[in-house]
């Protein structure tokens, strides 16, 4: 009989919440479904199709004459067009939000190993040339940079106090400093975390 892994789930206001959190459970995660799969699938083209019909010149000349864009207009090779470009957009979002969860998960305590992994399997070396800075070397009182959820923020240790604190700009230009109370730079990481996701705005880059 297989073992059964219990995996703790201590409330937030609970003394150990941190600690736990913080302490990589195995396996992070199951195999997605074909239903996962196929349900992932709907929620991106639904999201895609928004997008494409904001940017297409078809839709937006409906628009303009004051009539409804029909789905069958989708048929359109233009408005393919217009969904393929959409479908771009996308995966650059995509690659934005993996380099976020691979510099949170990197700086927290996982290998590139685990990145890779998680990653569909890719090998560690692979992993390391697509997040060159994921993983970061330090000592023990070197800060630490962390950008997530189109915010930055910069963990510190203070050596009087032996803790560490955080200073954090989100998205939504909210800034927060912690006060130097962290006993790892781990749990830093996941209060900084925590407050950039809270005022997180979608990522737009900079217009050339």
């Amino acid at each position: 009989m297989d073992d059964v892994v219990v995996i703790p789930t201590p409330d937030k206001n609970d003394d150990d919440f941190w600690t736990t959190v913080m302490t990589q459970v195995e396996p992070a995660w199951n195999d997605p479904t074909d239903d996962d799969a196929f349900t992932m699938d709907e929620a991106v083209l639904d999201a895609v199709r928004a997008l494409a019909e904001r940017i297409s010149t078809r839709a937006l000349a409906y628009r303009t004459a004051g009539k409804p864009f029909e789905p069958a207009l989708m048929a359109a090779p233009d408005v393919q067009l217009a969904l393929l470009r959409a479908l771009y957009e996308a995966k650059r979002s995509v690659d934005r939000l993996a380099e976020s969860a691979a510099t949170v998960a990197g700086r927290s305590g996982a290998n590139y190993a685990q990145l890779g992994a998680a990653w569909g399997g890719i090998k560690r070396q692979s992993a390391r040339l697509k997040w060159p800075h994921a993983v970061a070397k330090r000592s023990a009182s070197e800060s630490i940079p962390l950008r997530y959820a189109g915010g930055t923020a910069v963990i510190h240790h203070d050596p009087d106090a032996d803790a560490w604190w955080y200073a954090a700009i989100a998205a939504d230009r909210q800034e927060e400093e912690s006060d130097a109370v962290h006993a790892t730079s781990t749990e830093a990481i996941a209060r900084a975390t925590e407050f950039l996701l809270a005022h997180a705005q979608p990522t737009r880059p900079a217009s050339a």
